[in-house]
């Protein structure tokens, strides 16, 4: 992380634990920029429960991503610092590598068909009002609510599988 210039000390500061990434993944299919999107097998299975019990509901979900590498996060956010962003800012909108839920393969950002992805405007769509009332059902948690403890901006569509209740 110091080649990229996060303080060694970013984990503690921000009480963000270290992530492993995940060893055995499976495939959710493609997202819409055509990324192969994988979870591990119980956050695939659950989300497979969590989709079509919203289905039910008349709601569709679309998952955006799921795994992403460390090495990935990292090129994601040198990325960033080429097109002139500040590491203060890159590190409001997302973890530092080794610290994103991504990494573990539990993490689903999603949408709705027709919406733009990963915007806070999700809060007004009834799927985001559904994912709050029944989310918890399948193990599933929103991340990073507004004012979370992590310093990390409000990400309604950021929900990680925690396991069944």
């Amino acid at each position: 992380m110091s080649n990229l210039g996060i303080p060694a000390d970013y984990g503690r500061l921000r009480g963000l634990p270290r992530h492993a990434e995940a060893t055995k993944l499976v495939s959710l299919g493609p997202n819409a920029d055509g990324r192969d999107i994988r979870v591990t097998p119980e956050a695939a299975v659950a989300w497979g429960q969590l989709r079509a019990a919203a289905a039910v509901a008349g709601i569709t979900l679309v998952a955006v991503s799921g795994f992403r590498s460390i090495a990935r996060q990292a090129e994601i956010i040198q990325a960033k610092l080429d097109r002139g962003d500040k590491m203060d800012a890159i590190l409001q909108v997302m973890a530092a590598p080794g610290f994103s839920e991504h990494h573990t393969g539990r993490a689903i950002d999603i949408t709705v068909p027709g919406e733009m992805p990963l915007v806070e405007e999700f809060t007004l769509t009834p799927a985001f009002a559904w994912l709050e009332a029944h989310a918890a059902e399948f193990g599933f948690r929103l991340s990073y609510p507004r004012d979370n403890p992590y310093g990390i901006a409000y990400e309604p569509w950021h929900w990680y599988f925690i396991g069944p209740a």
